[in-house]
């Protein structure tokens, strides 16, 4: 591709879902990856009913579902005995296929790339140095290997985004006093096909099902509490784990032969002061991040490429004045619904990641609260975003009665209506 109309840095599930979105619109797009084979990490694995939604548009959905991805019927917290405390029941959204969908980050990767138009080409091993400018205006990058001008440079380069900085463009990032260890379980019978959290004494546990009898399962834990643990200490830490929640002992003889493929993940939350400027945009964690436990992350970066696409489609021309009308309109939009995911991805967090009283008030609030919880669950599938008010907040942790309470909104389906899992 001797001259893109769009250059994306980047090859996660951010940068090929703006290439594909883009690609749809006949743009040629050209997306540059610094590492030549994709690392394995544990992330981005649970996609949300908005995003399949958007993934079904581009025939991604499909190849996901033939490849054996799990259906995820409800999003619940537990205790740590593992009785629910608040159940969100995705077959009650008013959507094409109301339900989660789990399958490894690299499936994810690869039903992306199959399904890229033909105007889309991806380079691996490529190092992109600086953008291109002129005029004030971004035109494009700088490589190791030449520079290669571009209509428009999309930001897909994840949280520590050397693009967003050398664009002059900042993300305030916080950093939470906690890390999760990721561990991959094999061999699992008969797991309810729910993304689970657990309040324990000493902090989050979560697990959802993957393909091939798999589990993924987090695990809170201190900055450096595995570090430098040997294989005795990490069964001693095991058998604290699983005392102290009992929930989790039907994962017990596969949490423990999994020990040795943890992953320790730093977790933090971050906000762009911009999402743009002139010939540039950011898409997923170079712009926003949030706490995984939230499951926003990765679909929330898909939002961005059908935002950025649609602004984009609806100028008509990457012409530099009307271009950046178009990425203004993008920034807008986005990052009003992206601060208030990250305000309720943050809260989510709180609640189940800390023991504040407030935290655990607002979680059994709003899981008693029909009406508030559906309100909660519409906002994280990613179908819209429904705030709630100051008063509802009272209302979740119990402060002022809510007569309200049991009314659901309109858009509920019946429970009957439940699809089964797969």
């Amino acid at each position: 591709m001797s001259r893109p109309d769009v250059v994306v840095c980047g090859a996660g599930v951010a940068g090929l879902a703006a290439a594909c979105a883009l690609g749809r619109l006949g743009q040629r797009v050209l997306v540059l990856e610094k590492q030549s084979v994709p690392a394995p990490v544990a992330k981005g694995e649970v996609l949300q009913p908005g995003s399949l939604a958007i993934l079904d548009e581009w025939g991604v959905t499909e190849r996901l579902e033939a490849a054996g991805a799990m259906r995820l019927s409800r999003l619940v917290a537990r205790d740590s005995d593992g009785s629910p405390r608040m159940v969100l029941d995705y077959s009650r959204l008013p959507a094409a296929q109301p339900w989660l969908l789990a399958h490894d980050y690299q499936a994810i990767l690869d039903a992306l790339t199959d399904a890229l138009p033909p105007g889309v080409e991806v380079r691996r091993g490529v190092r992109v140095r600086e953008p291109l400018r002129s005029g004030g205006r971004v035109t494009g990058v700088r490589c190791d290997d030449g520079d290669i001008p571009a209509a428009l440079l999309v930001a897909a380069d994840g949280v520590s985004s050397r693009l967003r900085t050398a664009a002059g463009l900042s993300a305030e990032r916080h950093d939470y006093p906690h890390r999760l260890a990721a561990f991959e379980l094999h061999d699992v019978d008969e797991i309810e096909p729910d993304f689970s959290a657990y309040v324990a004494d000493d902090g989050l546990r979560l697990h959802y099902p993957l393909p091939g009898r798999r589990v993924r399962l987090y695990v809170q834990v201190a900055p450096d509490e595995l570090r430098g643990v040997g294989q005795d200490g990490l069964g001693a830490w095991a058998d604290r784990v699983l005392d102290g929640c009992a929930g989790l002992a039907p994962l017990a003889a596969a949490f423990r032969a999994g020990l040795a493929r943890r992953q320790v993940l730093p977790v933090s939350r971050s906000m762009a002061n911009t999402l743009v400027a002139p010939g540039i945009a950011l898409v997923g964690e170079s712009g926003h991040s949030v706490h995984p436990m939230a499951a926003q992350g990765m679909n929330s970066a898909i939002a961005d490429a059908h935002g950025l696409a649609t602004m984009v489609r609806q100028g008509g021309t990457l012409a530099a004045g009307v271009l950046d009308h178009a990425l203004r309109r993008y920034d807008e939009a986005r990052r009003a619904d992206l601060a208030h995911i990250g305000r309720t991805s943050h809260n989510a967090a709180r609640m189940i990641t800390t023991q504040s009283w407030a935290g655990r008030r607002a979680l059994s609030g709003t899981g008693a609260n029909d009406r508030i919880r559906h309100e909660v669950m519409h906002t994280m599938s990613g179908l819209g975003v429904r705030k709630l008010t100051p008063l509802d907040r009272l209302h979740q942790i119990g402060l002022v009665p809510d007569p309200r309470a049991t009314r659901l909104p309109s858009w509920v389906r019946p429970a009957e209506a439940r699809e089964p899992a797969r």
